[in-house]
This record gives structure tokens, C-alpha cells and sequence, in this order.
């Protein structure tokens, strides 16, 4: 499976478009958690439609973008160069830096012990 990885100002563009299914440049830009100009949004659209990350459709005068990554697929490369590059490619050591660090409330605490038993019960 090939990377599929984002900027940050990439990421903020992809999650609107994944939330929304689709946007104009400015749907997109009026979502954007930090404010940007309406020529900057068009041109990481651009950027990412080259990298094949999105795509667009004429809608009347203006483009409508659409994703081709989903977000699960960009969540995966993310996580496995994050992984790779930040824990000697080694999943437990993650886990184990999520869980030693990160204030999980006892709720989200049992569904990952669910997730775990759950998987050790697969094999």
C-alpha cells in the first residue's frame, strides 16, 4: 500500500472534505479552522487534486472537490510512519505511550480493554 500522507494545512482541507462528502473552495475555506485566503485553499486543492488525493466536478462556475483517500486510509499511513519514525516501529511502545500519557477516562479505558480482549480472542 502506497503512503498516504498530508501536510498539516492538507489534513485541515481533506477533514472538511470528509466531513462534508464535497465543497467549493469556499465551503471549504469557511470551515477551515484557521482562517485563510480564498487563493490559498485553492491552491492546496490543487496541490492535492496533483497528488491525487482529491478531485472536482464543474458545479456552475466553481469546482466542487471531492475525496478519493478516505480517511481511514490517510489515519493508517499516518499511524504506521508515526510508528515507524517515533517508536521504533513498535505498536506496543504506541499504545503504551498512549495509554502512560494521555488522561483516558476509565470509560475509554474499559473500550480499549474491550478492543484488546477482543483481538487476543482472534488470535
Amino acid at each position: 500500500m502506497t503512503e498516504v500522507l498530508f501536510t498539516d494545512r492538507e489534513l485541515d482541507v481533506m477533514a472538511v472534505l470528509w466531513d462534508l462528502g464535497s465543497g467549493t473552495v469556499a465551503e471549504v475555506k469557511d470551515r477551515l479552522p484557521d482562517p485563510l485566503a480564498y487563493t490559498t485553499v485553492l491552491t492546496i486543492l490543487r496541490t492535492l487534486e496533483e497528488k491525487a488525493r482529491v478531485a472536482h466536478k464543474e458545479e456552475g462556475r466553481a469546482y466542487r472537490y471531492y475525496p478519493l483517500v478516505q480517511r481511514t486510509e490517510a489515519r493508517d499511513s499516518h499511524v504506521k510512519r508515526l510508528t515507524r519514525k517515533l517508536f521504533q516501529n513498535s505498536p506496543e511502545l504506541l499504545v503504551t505511550q498512549l495509554v502512560a500519557n494521555e488522561n483516558l477516562s476509565g470509560e475509554q479505558l474499559k473500550r480499549l480493554r474491550g478492543l484488546l480482549d477482543d483481538r487476543l480472542k482472534k488470535g
